[in-house]
């Protein structure tokens, strides 16, 4: 494959000088680990204090990281990326509520991203987490099995209409909906309750995808297992590949409660879990979608280079590459300036209550190796490559 995501002209064309000044500050203090863990627990105080500190973060890390405080505040960005070739799925990063209004509020903000993807070609997908429209005990006790209360019953009939809504809708607009995966002891029930709704919306296409964390060794076994159902019923499987969000607490929780670890037991046993997910699903392709979302350059070039072998088109609907907002523009400007179908994930929401979220995007930079260094050398080549240009 022709080597394309090291052309920083392309990918941080749509940044000013300005933004890609703010973007090399916050990566050079992103790669510092003590200061990413004091800084984090300095806003926290500052937070609970209500110290003035929102406007702060609102120039800094949220506006590099985030589209916006509602959804209607992204709509700029997302034109501006479009304009690059780059789609655009807003995400409600409302994170840990617990309570039914909540639930309710993040089903109406979802309804409502559905509606402007259906009169936007430039958001192609809606998105939600299980835990936004349900309480995350509530999933742990439906997937161990265990008999819920007639008021959890209640409860769980709530969270099935939230999801039967969002996807009964997101198929009359034929738009897909991609339902984010979370922890593994919460996450049989969201997968059962998911299958359940490609059940009823992927007859002819995938409409609703779910999420395969493939840091689980158990995924694979899982992916072959849904595929056979979806034989025998004649459905059609979407799947988000992505490696995974929650290592250090899923070892913790293993380790405290003293059975192995769901995780792969190394970065190397992920990486082919995840190829062999990409590769298995390429064999089935007429029946399914991919949705690669990876800041890895090597997966992103092998999903290429299948795509090539079986001569798919680079705009063939059933297959997408998906990025974080503020994260790997490398890889998604350098994909939609060749044609391919790529997407970032654009965060939206209160600043005080996205930032559970911010957080985690600052300690993953920091903990994945290679990926604060890789931003930085490409912020830096293009820092200089437009001091030249002058």
């Amino acid at each position: 494959m022709e080597k394309i995501f090291d052309n920083t002209q392309v990918a941080f064309s749509s940044m000013s000088n300005k933004e890609l000044e703010r973007a090399f500050f916050l990566f050079n203090m992103i790669k510092n680990p003590a200061l990413v863990k004091i800084g984090t627990s300095l806003t926290n105080v500052a937070l609970k204090l209500h110290l003035p500190v929102e406007g702060l973060i609102r120039k800094t890390v949220f506006d590099h990281f985030c589209g916006g405080v509602t959804a209607e505040d992204c709509l700029p960005v997302v034109g501006k990326m479009y304009s690059k070739g780059v789609s655009s799925i807003l995400d409600y990063s409302v994170e840990g509520k617990e309570e039914e209004s909540s639930f309710d509020d993040a089903l109406k903000v979802t309804l409502k991203t559905l509606d402007m993807a259906a009169s936007n070609k430039a958001i192609p997908f809606v998105v939600f987490k299980p835990t936004g429209f349900g309480r995350f005990a509530l999933y742990e006790k439906k997937g161990e099995g265990k008999e819920l209360t007639p008021d959890e019953a209640l409860e769980w009939g709530r969270i099935v209409g939230r999801f039967d809504q969002v996807c009964k809708l997101a198929h009359q607009y034929d738009v897909e909906v991609l339902i984010d995966a979370e922890e593994s002891w919460m996450q049989d029930a969201a997968d059962d309750l998911v299958a359940e709704m490609m059940r009823k919306y992927n007859k002819e296409k995938a409409i609703v995808f779910n999420t395969l964390q493939m840091y689980r060794h158990d995924r694979m076994d899982y992916l072959q297992r849904l595929h056979a159902n979806a034989i025998a019923e004649g459905f059609h499987i979407g799947m988000k590949i992505v490696r995974g969000a929650y290592m250090e607490k899923e070892h913790k929780r293993a380790e405290e409660n003293g059975y192995p670890t769901p995780i792969c037991s190394s970065k190397e046993a992920t990486d082919v879990n995840y190829d062999r997910a990409v590769d298995y699903m390429m064999k089935h392709i007429d029946t399914m979608a991919i949705f690669a979302g990876t800041h890895n350059e090597e997966s992103s070039y092998k999903l290429m280079a299948l795509m090539s072998e079986k001569g798919l088109a680079h705009n063939d609907r059933r297959l997408w590459f998906g990025q974080l907002f503020g994260m790997s523009d490398n890889i998604s400007f350098n994909l939609g300036a060749n044609g391919y179908n790529v997407a970032k994930y654009l965060p939206f929401g209160p600043v005080r209550e996205v930032m559970p979220y911010l957080i985690r995007r600052a300690e993953e930079n920091t903990s994945v190796a290679g990926q604060t260094g890789r931003e930085l050398t490409l912020l830096t080549a293009e820092r200089n490559r437009r001091k030249a240009a002058k």
